[in-house]
C-alpha cells in the first residue's frame, strides 16, 4: 500500500476531512496499518492504552464483562475510531474490543493521536462529538436493561 493510498483512506473518515493533505500523509507515515482475523483481539480491558485504531476495513465488537458474560457496547465498522478513550483519560483500556470479521486498520501511536488532537482543534471537536454520542447510546442500553 503507497503513502498516496493511505492518504487517500484517510480522506474518507469524516474525522480527517479538514485536515490538509500534507498532515494526512505524515499521520499516515506515522500509522501502521494492521491486519486482524475475525475473533482476534485488538486490545483487552486493563490493557495500558498505547495506541488509537482507524478500522479502514471489518467491524470490531467492543465488549465488556458483566454479571451474566460479555456484555456488547458497540459494533464498529470502517471509520470507526476505537481506544481513543484510555489515551484521553490516561487510563487502562475501559473494554475489549474484538474483531468480528477480518480488520485492516492503522495503528496510531499514543503520542501521534494527542499531538493530532492538539494541532487540530476540529479533530478534538470530531472525538468529543463521538464520545458523547457512544455515551448516550451506552446510557439508553442501560436504562432498557433496567426496565
Amino acid at each position: 500500500m503507497t503513502l498516496d493510498t493511505e492518504v487517500s483512506s484517510l480522506r474518507q473518515v469524516p474525522l480527517f476531512r479538514g485536515v490538509e493533505p500534507s498532515r494526512l500523509k505524515l499521520l499516515a507515515f506515522t500509522s501502521e496499518r494492521v491486519h486482524f482475523e475475525a475473533g482476534q483481539q485488538l486490545f483487552a480491558r486493563g490493557d495500558v492504552a498505547d495506541a488509537a485504531y482507524l478500522l479502514l476495513e471489518g467491524s470490531a465488537a467492543v465488549t465488556i464483562d458483566g454479571t451474566f458474560g460479555p456484555f456488547r457496547l458497540a459494533l464498529l465498522g470502517p471509520n470507526a475510531l476505537v481506544g481513543e478513550m484510555g489515551i484521553l483519560a490516561d487510563q487502562p483500556r475501559s473494554a475489549t474490543v474484538q474483531a468480528e470479521t477480518p480488520i485492516t486498520a492503522l495503528r496510531i501511536d499514543r503520542t501521534v493521536f494527542l499531538e493530532l488532537l492538539a494541532q487540530f482543534p476540529q479533530i478534538s471537536i470530531a472525538v468529543m462529538r463521538e464520545l458523547a454520542l457512544r455515551l448516550e447510546h451506552t446510557n439508553q442500553q442501560l436504562a432498557e436493561r433496567r426496565a
